[in-house]
């Protein structure tokens, strides 16, 4: 008898969505800080996930500021009123900004406003946001390298109505004059769209005649 198969779908709810893209956001981070060397290779710590090796931060100090982030995140993410995360890699010398990683999140705004949810396989969600990570670790093929030391900071952009937590400051874009870009693969929970951004400093040695 013939038969056939189909891959089953996840229900997918606005509390489930924004702990999966938050949650994304924090390892996505370590592993931008790990690839990009702005912390020695013996701070991290190795960890499956996504079915993928992962790195983690050790230093308490940064581990509690991605811990907060997270959930902060988490809360704008399911009031539907996150637009925005770049991470933001700067010279600690000078302060200037050497790269954006940019998060950019489309919120389905109809399972904000009606508490209604979606469908959507978990493993293709992960199968998508696998892609992400395989491209931050491999950002050493198509970013310079940063050879001076570093810092990072995260910015977020949200609705104007959104008060601004007191462990946030308003910001400046700490935008880059005519960067190089390079754009990364999306995933989608069907609630929330995260499209992913790099840009960065330009080698001026690469605008010489």
């Amino acid at each position: 008898m013939a038969s056939k198969t189909a891959a089953a779908k996840d229900i997918i709810t606005l509390h489930g969505s924004a702990a999966i893209v938050s949650e994304f956001f924090c390892y996505a981070a370590n592993s931008i800080l790990y690839n990009r060397a702005v912390y020695p290779e013996e701070s991290f710590v190795k960890v499956k996930k996504y079915g993928l090796p992962m790195l983690l931060i050790e230093d308490e100090s940064v581990k509690s500021f991605l811990s907060n982030l997270t959930s902060q995140l988490s809360e704008w993410l399911e009031a539907g009123k996150l637009q925005r995360v770049v991470l933001v890699i700067m010279s600690k010398a000078t302060g200037e900004v050497l790269e954006r990683w940019n998060f950019r999140i489309e919120t389905d705004n109809e399972v904000v406003e009606k508490g209604v949810s979606r469908e959507k396989s978990d493993k293709e969600i992960m199968r998508e946001i696998q892609a992400i990570m395989r491209q931050v670790a491999s950002s050493i093929t198509y970013l310079p390298c940063l050879d001076e030391t570093c810092v990072f900071d995260v910015l977020a952009y949200t609705d104007t109505d959104v008060a601004v937590p007191f462990t946030w400051i308003e910001s400046d874009p700490k935008l880059i004059a005519n960067p190089q870009m390079v754009k990364l693969h999306a995933f989608d929970t069907k609630i929330h769209k995260v499209d992913t951004l790099v840009s960065y400093k330009n080698d001026e040695w690469d605008e010489e005649e």
